[in-house]
């Protein structure tokens, strides 16, 4: 008996430590979609911070308790959560997340998930990419985001200007910082380069996050105004496969601007009854200038990827990529060659995770003047391009024997005469390292390294048509621009009952140099080189942030960042940038959580500072002088001394700083088959940073940058997603997104008047204007006057002021070139086989001052000096015949609001081909698809608003192959 008792104590004394003890539990997680096994999956145990990651082959190992929750996670995935019953072991399949709440979505120096952001953010994914004919990154955007707006010219390779909610400066940069794998880049160019986005490859970019209140962007303290832009290239993956992408582009230029035919041309001349000396210098050519400076343009563009694991333990990437674009405009070209590497190792049981990302771009160039647009308009249309006898290399140019009459320059002359070429390469990347402390499993510690050189080569070979005696320039420039970063932040999350918190801290230092020579034309004696060497741009930060979750309901934000800069001198040189937000959500609420129409709904509401600093100077704030060329010297005596010339200076010069206030709401419907945000801001920037005028004698310049006004931005955006149709072999989606913006200057040193929207067509002439309660550059014009039969009076304008006397004082400010309403939309079917997309923009109520016309539509430009000039067939419509009477007037300013569908695509995959060939997907389709407007120029887009010849955008049909083995 004594025995038995003996055991049954001992079992009651061993039964709490037996129901305690863990247990270990393995298994290996794949994807639903492919059956692979997946690397890097998060294996957590609920309300811990127990766990571990699955290993190259989709395993793990874990340690469990009898009664756990299990939590699996993964960028993308549906989150699944598996309770521990005493399994040896766990398989786990997990699938693509359709709804994307908990998508995990960068937000600068961290993480966060859809439905636990507290700020205004939106993710797009490879998935959601815009597609067609897409050469440089930021277009893969276009359309896509709320608030978002890419401008991208129809140059090769060209740079675009990008602006989230209106930019938040008037004379400083409006461009959103970039930031590539938590290396932000300047925005600054080197010579022989197209644009500071042109060398990446787009083929390369993983996705997008777009940050755009305060409470998203303050961690990024003084550059984070004008919004962030975070980019993630893509990674290696531990399973082996090859990807192929093939895409040819046949471009042309479908539209040009209306000028008179040889034929029409020659009628005006006589019908104008110029002298007999004009008139005489009519050809017997027909030549379509325009036709002969644009051609038809075939362009190419290949990429190869190879992911897999090196020595079976390093997830690896690599891709080579090579672009081969033709401009429209004749001998105009862009060339590219891209390679990356990406490696991902993972250390110490996972505890360390390393990330290498290099990526190295040659970029070709021959740049085509685009000025030679704007010749092509007013050239002769009866003369021919070539002249057998001409002395100036068989082209046509109005002469008398040898010597060139005072006039216009054959434009098809001058480009194949010219050979700018430009050539760069870049590097960039970086290294960062994420360790997770093994005493401390809740606190980890990140280092990024980042690392961006850039070197740019010009070349200039050219021959002019001139009566000068250098009839050529031949230069060589060089140019190397290099940008270094060290960030490094410890990340402390963990759970106190209901309470969660996510606490970061850190440290930020840049670092920028700018250096170069230029030889000058080297043909020419009386032409001089420079060297430069810019001071050094040192930037330096710490930054915090704390997320507060309470009862996974309740959420809060509270970001803080100190930031110095070696721009402003030491008075002004540090800036506090700080941010709150709150956020309720409200569908875990008891009176909602369990509703079939209302899957997820969440309250936002966020205040913060953020500063800018990007100005063209770098030490305003100091004397600074500067060596005379060589030409300007002094003679004392038998002695000559160069001059040293000072630079103007502003020691006052400080932050600009932007106070934003939001209140948005995320909201999902019917299990998240309609999901979508609403959010209303207002933006006040302070202390703009602006280029203008001081009184004479009191700087050593006319204008310098200085701390002169205040403005105020307020808007609206709205975004739908709809999954209209949701199966296996059948889905169709619409995103439509809408933004609506209002533009005010609240206030400028003194209330002056500032002008700016210099244009062609006389020297001196401007129409634009900031002004106090006005939209930054809205057009500052004369009223035009009509006679009864409503026809234009020339010279004639509305008497604004009643003093009986035109002028200045009778102009007046009719709209501006700001859309009051920007629209996208994207519709994606996928079929069986097949898939089909299509994209839409709109802009309404944006103006374009017409400089085309104001300064080449009117009759005395028959005359171009000493030749003949056409001019546009607009004239008809104004019969005006002095450009300065009329170049002011409100006529040119026109509605140029407009409906562009940019791409439509069409394509079929076929799957598993044979053991090699994963699949196949041929695709078909057409970018500029078409544009319906009321402006009567070119394009309704176009940069500041003002339309003196662009370079056009060509209508593109796209054919493609993606392979996968």
């Amino acid at each position: 008996m004594k025995t038995v008792l003996n055991a049954l104590l001992f079992c009651l004394i061993m039964l709490p430590a037996t129901l305690l003890a863990q247990s270990t539990v393995t298994g290996t997680v794949t994807d639903k979609a492919n059956a692979m096994p997946l690397p890097g999956v998060n294996v957590i145990i609920k309300g811990t911070a127990r766990g571990t990651a699955t290993d190259f082959d989709g395993k793990y190992t874990l340690e469990v308790s009898q009664g756990e929750i299990i939590v699996i996670s993964y960028l993308g995935y549906t989150t699944q959560e598996i309770e521990f019953t005493g399994q040896a072991s766990i398989d786990i399949v997990i699938e693509e997340d359709a709804s994307q709440l908990d998508e995990v979505i960068l937000i600068g120096y961290g993480t966060t998930t859809k439905k636990d952001a507290t700020g205004s953010v939106d993710a797009v994914t490879s998935k959601d990419f815009t597609r067609g004919n897409i050469v440089t990154p930021e277009n893969l955007l276009s359309g896509r985001v709320a608030g978002v707006t890419v401008n991208t010219s129809g140059a090769p390779g060209s740079g675009s200007e990008i602006k989230i909610r209106g930019g938040s400066s008037i004379n400083a940069s409006n461009n959103p910082l970039i930031v590539i794998d938590g290396l932000p880049i300047s925005n600054d160019n080197v010579g022989g380069s197209r644009g500071v986005l042109a060398s990446i490859n787009p083929n390369d970019i993983d996705s997008f996050t777009v940050l755009k209140d305060a409470s998203a962007t303050a961690i990024y303290g003084s550059r984070a105004s004008n919004g962030v832009i975070i980019i993630v290239t893509k990674k290696g993956k531990s399973e082996f496969s090859v990807d192929y992408d093939v895409q040819y582009t046949l471009g042309d230029i479908d539209e040009q601007i209306e000028v008179f035919s040889a034929e029409k041309y020659r009628a005006l001349v006589f019908a104008q009854n110029l002298p007999n000396n004009f008139i005489s210098q009519l050809g017997d050519a027909n030549t379509n200038w325009q036709d002969e400076i644009f051609r038809k343009t075939v362009s190419v563009n290949h990429n190869i990827t190879l992911r897999g694991s090196l020595f079976k333990t390093i997830p690896a990437r690599f891709s080579f990529g090579v672009t081969e674009q033709e401009g429209a405009l004749l001998t105009s070209e862009f060339d590219r060659r891209n390679l990356s590497l990406s490696l991902n190792p993972t250390f110490l049981d996972n505890h360390l995770k390393v990330n290498l990302n290099t990526n190295l771009s040659y970029e070709d160039n021959r740049f085509a003047d685009s000025g030679q647009i704007g010749a092509a308009l007013g050239y002769d249309p009866t003369q021919p391009v070539y002249d057998p006898t001409s002395p100036f290399g068989g082209f046509y140019q109005h002469r008398n024997g040898n010597t060139l009459l005072l006039g216009g320059s054959n434009p098809v002359a001058s480009l194949l005469q010219t050979n700018n070429i430009g050539d760069s390469e870049r590097f960039y990347g970086n290294l960062n390292f994420d360790y997770k402390f093994h005493f401390l499993p809740e606190m980890k510690f990140v280092l990024n390294l980042g690392y961006d050189k850039t070197e740019g080569i010009s070349r200039n070979n050219s021959v002019y048509a001139t009566n000068d005696p250098i009839k050529g320039n031949s230069s060589f420039s060089y140019q190397e621009r290099t940008n270094q970063s060290l960030d490094g932040f410890l990340n402390y999350k963990k759970d106190f009952g209901i309470i969660g918190t996510d606490l970061t801290a850190g440290y930020s230092y840049q670092k920028f140099t700018n250096e170069g020579y230029y030889t000058g034309n080297q043909i020419d004696p009386n032409s001089f080189g420079d060297t430069f060497a810019d001071p050094d741009i040192v930037l330096i930060g710490f930054f915090g942030r704390a997320n507060f979750t309470v009862a996974e309901k309740y959420l809060m934000t509270l970001t803080y960042r100190r930031d110095g800069t070696s721009r402003f001198s030491e008075d002004n040189r540090w800036g506090d940038f700080y941010a709150g937000a709150l956020a309720w959500k409200i569908s875990d609420e008891d009176f909602l959580k369990d509703s079939k129409t209302i899957s997820s709904l969440k309250l936002r509401a966020g205040y913060g500072i953020t500063g800018q600093q990007e100005i063209g100077e770098r030490d305003l704030y100091l004397s600074r002088y500067q060596a005379g060329q060589d030409n300007s010297q002094y003679q004392f005596g038998n002695g000559v001394i160069s001059s040293l010339i000072p630079s103007e200076i502003n020691p006052d010069l400080k932050w600009e700083e932007t106070k934003t206030l939001e209140i948005g709401v995320d909201y999902g419907l019917f299990d998240e088959r309609i999901t979508g945000s609403l959010n209303v801001f207002q933006k006040d920037s302070e202390d703009l940073l602006f280029n203008a005028p001081v009184p004479d004698g009191s700087n050593f310049s006319n204008s310098v940058v200085q701390n002169i006004g205040n403005l105020r931005i307020q808007g609206l955006e709205f975004t739908i997603n709809t999954d209209v149709i949701r199966k296996e072999d059948f889905n169709l989606n619409f995103n439509f997104n809408a933004t609506l913006l209002d533009r005010e200057i609240t206030e400028l040193a003194f209330g002056q008047d500032v002008t700016t929207g210099g244009i062609a067509g006389g020297t001196g002439n401007f129409v634009q204007l900031f002004r106090e309660g006005e939209s930054p550059s809205s057009f500052y014009v004369f009223k035009q006057l009509r006679d009864t039969e409503g026809n234009y009076i020339e010279g004639a304008y509305v008497d604004l002021n009643g003093d009986n006397i035109i002028n200045d004082e009778d102009r007046y400010l009719k709209e501006n070139p700001d859309a009051d309403v920007i629209l996208g939309f994207q519709t994606n079917l996928e079929y069986k086989g097949f898939d089909f997309s299509f994209n839409l923009r709109a802009n309404i109520g944006n103006y374009v001052y017409n400089n085309v016309n104001s300064a080449r539509a009117q009759y005395d430009l028959l005359r171009s000096n000493a030749v003949l000039g056409n001019i546009p067939t607009s004239v008809l419509d104004t019969n005006f015949q002095t450009t300065s009477d009329v170049i002011i007037s409100d006529v040119y300013v026109e509605n140029a609001s407009f409906l562009k569908m940019d791409n439509i695509t069409l394509g079929y995959t076929f799957k598993d081909l044979s053991k090699f060939i994963t699949s196949i997907r041929l695709w078909g389709g057409i970018q500029n698809v078409f544009t319906i407007t009321e402006y009567s120029g070119l394009d309704p887009e176009v940069f500041n608003g003002i339309d003196n010849t662009i370079y056009p955008r060509p209508r593109n049909i796209l054919i493609g192959a993606n392979f996968k083995f």
